[in-house]
């Protein structure tokens, strides 16, 4: 049994769809990050850098228990445990890892920040909303571009690189996206959007996320109380 400390954002669904298309089975504990969930010690020793998702799985790779935090390792933990999703060769395993980095190094990481300008600064800056947004729509060239070539942005085969992609451009409007400008990366989400997986993963959590109103949730998430020492 896998237990799953997570909560419904695009870094939490990437694991909730994983499980699911593995058919691992899995217990999922709410981790309420607008009420300070992710800083309690027992949520620290699992996850030190006190970020979702994060994994204890029972059976490890030593028949032991294994607790693994970061979303793109957490993937490749349970890509390698069930053998799938990963690649069979090593040229489609570092391809599907190229992918992968991108997912963690650019696509998270700057539509993280467009969401964060474009929706819930304190106040509206023209050159961050200018920059992120953007460098949104060059990421989403990228995808578009490679997945003219391709089915998937590994090659032939679903991986978890399209795993880890698929979630964060689900907020495409947010992200000032319009699918009209990537046609391909429009056909790879709609046909991943409706595998039987995808939507119970993204459905995982879902009913207890709420619109992001309060101020001490703001304050935990994006001002001083994230940066508290604990």
């Amino acid at each position: 049994m896998i237990d799953v400390y997570s909560t419904a954002t695009p870094n939490g669904h990437k694991v909730h769809i994983m499980l699911e298309e593995c058919g691992l089975p899995y217990r999922v504990h709410y981790i309420n990050i607008g009420a300070g969930d992710q800083f309690k010690p027992e949520f620290l020793a699992i996850s030190p850098n006190n970020k979702i998702p994060a994994i204890v799985d029972e059976e490890g790779p030593d028949g032991q228990p294994m607790s693994l935090f970061e979303s793109g390792a957490i993937l490749l933990y349970l890509a390698s445990k069930v053998g799938k999703f990963l690649g069979h060769t090593d040229r489609e395993k570092f391809t599907t890892l190229q992918w992968l980095m991108f997912q963690m190094g650019g696509v998270g990481p700057m539509l993280g920040q467009a969401h964060h300008f474009r929706i819930y600064a304190p106040e509206k800056i023209a050159y961050a909303i200018n920059r992120y947004t953007n460098e949104a729509q060059r990421l989403y060239r990228v995808i578009d571009k490679r997945l003219a070539e391709s089915p998937y942005l590994a090659g032939d085969e679903y991986t978890i690189a399209d795993i880890a992609t698929f979630p964060w451009l689900r907020s495409w409007q947010n992200q000032g996206i319009d699918w009209a400008e990537y046609p391909h990366a429009r056909r790879w989400f709609d046909e991943i959007a409706a595998r039987p997986a995808v939507q119970r993963g993204v459905a995982v959590l879902a009913d207890l996320r709420k619109p992001l109103t309060d101020d001490k949730a703001k304050n935990l998430l994006f001002g001083a109380g994230q940066y508290e020492k604990r």
